[in-house]
């Protein structure tokens, strides 16, 4: 395996050709998060550890990963020690996930249903596409039940699902307060969708400027602590 820069920061990172790799998702997602010096921060699904490198950018007093498969754990245990970062790794189910309550939740999730056509025979990719593991209700369920009355979680998802993550977070006391459109260019339909959550009741939700992928080189370089 070469290592590769992981876009934004100076962190370098090591991937699997098995399992689910970074991509323009990833990318989005990490340039997204703001974090606090405080923070603990859990990454579910953490795979190769990508969106704990950017994380760990902020400097936040903890890290945390968990995925469903040791060998994902051990590539992200690889790409820590590789960038001088300290985080707690763990193989688990989120659904069976028992700590203390954390400031920060942030997540890649699958995004197709299982009873659709795109399933993968490679069991590493078809749990990073296909919500088997972790339908969509029962992320927001367990991320309500791990997140400070005061926390946030930070999502990615398609952006057709836009209507579908607002109401199933609803369910469980969670707001959107922060949204942002990824368009593959101008014109173009929108392509992901950013979403921070917060338990917020009365905040006002902000609306980002949108990102175009094919104008990559403009996206903000690292990070700023807060």
């Amino acid at each position: 395996m070469k290592p590769e820069y992981v876009y934004g920061t100076d962190c370098v990172l090591y991937q699997s050709e098995e399992m689910f790799r970074m991509n323009s998702d990833s990318e989005l997602l990490g340039l997204f998060m703001r974090l606090k010096h405080r923070d603990s921060v859990l990454d579910i699904g953490t795979n190769n550890g990508v969106l704990l490198l950017y994380a760990s950018c902020w400097k936040p007093k903890h890290l945390c990963g968990i995925d469903l498969f040791e060998e994902a754990i051990n590539l992200a245990s690889k790409n820590m020690d590789t960038n001088h970062v300290e985080a707690e790794l763990h193989v688990s189910r989120l659904q069976d996930f028992r700590h203390e309550r954390f400031d920060v939740l942030v997540c890649n999730p699958p995004y197709f249903s299982q009873s659709g056509t795109m399933v993968s025979e490679n069991r590493y990719l078809e749990a990073a596409r296909h919500d088997t593991n972790l339908p969509m209700e029962e992320l927001f369920a367990n991320a309500a039940r791990l997140m400070k009355d005061t926390g946030r979680l930070y999502i990615v998802h398609r952006a057709s699902r836009l209507m579908d993550l607002i109401m199933c977070a609803s369910e469980y006391r969670l707001r959107p307060v922060r949204l942002q459109i990824a368009y593959e260019a101008e014109g173009k339909a929108a392509r992901s969708v950013l979403l921070e959550f917060s338990f917020a009741r009365r905040k006002e939700m902000v609306i980002e400027p949108p990102v175009y992928l094919d104008q990559r080189e403009t996206y903000p370089k690292g990070c700023e602590t807060v």
